[in-house]
């Protein structure tokens, strides 16, 4: 792998940070993806408005944002099969742009939807797309990996979606590559064919494969990536762990119930109950406010109908980010990076 960029500089209203502090110092693994000052419009419109970003080896990062933000073209520039207008990109070492020869045969790509013949069995399949690669994987063992197995002699016509996105990642995994591309590998699933691609895209991070996945789910998200980076116009709005994207981890605690009609709630609690006759309350200190709570609900015997203790999931921290930045509010932000993470940046 060729010397990684030198480290660039990221202005905004707030100062100057160098982006070499982006990553997590802790980790020694090398970079799958470097993304410096990245641009691409199209007819004068900025679809990728000079962003930045790394992914190291063995990560599984997911690349969240609405409709018209600028992933599908920065993951196709990715690929190498999109130009960027200006900026500095390394996948695995090469430039996309100019080596995506070099590049091919060390990258899977997972679409939407794949067309593979549905007579042919899934050995037979994959077996077949084996065959266009020098150096591929044993077939057995891609078909075991991705947990087909059992349905190694079945014909495609005959899996689930569940089992058809499953040969569909057999098929990307065929020549052994570095670096996966999921786009949206599960819309259109049930809960159940969701788990079953959840379970594969878990079994490549074992084998140490660096995954970047655009997905609209956030519980998919949530469960899949060390790192998520957020896109809104073109920019990117916020990076880090699911957990502390946009400082969720120190979001103020809140505090749901509904008490008996007349109860007389301890100090801190006695906020106007809403419609439904629940009562939401902010809380400062959550372990102290809550055993108040509960201490005096034992107490006087009064039930807490609906007892929720939540913060801002990772929807809300992503609608809010997205809302604003279509606004217009966040376009002059810097990149808000949360602390911690594997291999965070």
């Amino acid at each position: 792998m060729s010397p990684e960029l030198p480290a660039s500089r990221i202005t905004s209203d707030e100062g100057t940070i160098s982006a070499s502090h982006a990553v997590d110092e802790s980790s020694t693994r090398a970079l799958a993806v470097e993304v410096r000052g990245l641009h691409k419009s199209y007819d004068g419109v900025q679809a990728v408005d000079g962003i930045d970003f790394v992914i190291r080896q063995g990560e599984i990062f997911a690349l969240l944002g609405p409709n018209g933000a600028g992933k599908t073209t920065t993951v196709e520039i990715l690929e190498g099969y999109r130009s960027r207008d200006s900026g500095e990109v390394r996948v695995l070492g090469c430039d996309p742009r100019h080596q995506r020869s070099l590049l091919k045969s060390r990258i899977g790509i997972v679409l939407q939807s794949t067309g593979v013949d549905p007579y042919l069995t899934v050995h037979e399949t994959v077996t077949m797309y084996a065959g266009l690669y020098h150096h591929p994987r044993p077939v057995d063992e891609v078909i075991d990996l991705v947990g087909l197995g059992a349905k190694r002699g079945e014909r495609v016509i005959r899996l689930s979606g569940g089992q058809r996105r499953r040969v569909d990642m057999a098929l990307a995994l065929a020549g052994d590559p570095e670096l996966l591309f999921l786009d949206e590998p599960t819309t259109g699933f049930d809960p159940s064919a969701r788990r079953e691609a959840w379970d594969a895209v878990k079994n490549l991070a074992s084998l140490g494969k660096t995954v970047l996945l655009t997905t609209h789910y956030m519980d998919e998200a949530q469960y899949l990536a060390d790192r998520v980076a957020v896109m809104a116009g073109g920019r990117m709005v916020a990076e880090g762990p699911p957990s502390t994207l946009g400082s969720r981890d120190l979001a103020t605690v809140r505090v749901r119930f509904r008490p008996p009609a007349g109860a007389l709630l301890p100090v801190g609690f006695s906020g106007g109950a809403g419609p439904d006759g629940f009562v939401e309350v902010a809380v400062e200190d959550a372990v102290s406010d809550l055993y108040r709570l509960l201490h005096w609900a034992v107490e006087e015997g009064v039930p807490l109908e609906g007892l929720e203790v939540k913060r801002p999931s990772l929807e809300d921290v992503y609608l809010s980010l997205t809302g604003s930045a279509e606004e217009g509010a966040n376009l002059t932000r810097p990149v808000r990076r949360a602390a911690g993470g594997k291999g965070a940046g």
